[in-house]
């Protein structure tokens, strides 16, 4: 559905903040000590996802916010009217099936937005719209040269973007708060028996009273 008025768009943007805080506070984003050595891909993915701290996770809370909001617009417009756009845009690139391509972009595009703004699988919907972006970029310079005001609102698009990629979607995210609970309820029973093993066999002592 889109969004009439800036007032409708303020309004969504700040819901949307508020209840992503709410999330990010519920959530166990706090960094997780594992109880074995993790593996290196996990190690790498909670180190991604727990690097930035508090005020630098609000940041691209409002960056997702920002990128995931207005790009929505887009891939609807896209998906709105599919054959124009592949007439349009995709048939300039001399791609062969400009609607499939067009579906693409449109899905890419709605789909990616999503999942940034929720911080769910966000490097697939951040690279989702830096592919998008990418092209369209492309598609710009082969049609009109590098134009500035043709091409700024697609660079910031990709810009920002490609900085969630890079940088993980901060801690007030879905990402953050599902993906270190998985690693550490997958680590746990290894050695979760062998702790409560050794805590229930702890001596203990009876006072007895003499007569």
């Amino acid at each position: 559905m889109l969004l009439s008025s800036p007032v409708e768009w303020a309004m969504a943007f700040v819901a949307g903040v508020i209840a992503l805080s709410f999330v990010g506070r519920s959530l166990p984003w706090q960094v997780l000590q594992p109880r074995s050595q993790p593996s290196p891909l996990i190690a790498a993915l909670l180190s991604h996802l727990q690097r930035p701290g508090l005020l630098a996770s609000a940041g691209l809370l409002l960056l997702r916010l920002s990128i995931g909001l207005l790009m929505i617009h887009h891939g609807q417009e896209k998906l709105a009217d599919p054959q124009q756009f592949a007439s349009t845009y995709v048939a300039s690139l001399h791609l062969p099936f400009p609607l499939f391509f067009a579906y693409a972009a449109g899905f890419s595009e709605l789909i990616g937005s999503w999942l940034v703004i929720l911080g769910l699988l966000t490097p697939l919907g951040a690279l989702a719209l830096c592919s998008t972006m990418a092209v369209a970029a492309f598609q710009h310079i082969l049609t009109a040269g590098f134009n500035i005001y043709v091409l700024e609102l697609v660079l910031l698009y990709l810009g920002g973007s490609l900085a969630i990629l890079l940088n993980g979607p901060g801690r007030f995210s879905f990402d953050a708060g599902m993906l270190p609970a998985l690693f550490a309820a997958a680590d746990g029973p290894s050695t979760g028996g062998a702790e409560r093993a050794t805590t229930a066999l702890q001596p203990s002592v009876i006072a007895v009273e003499k007569r």
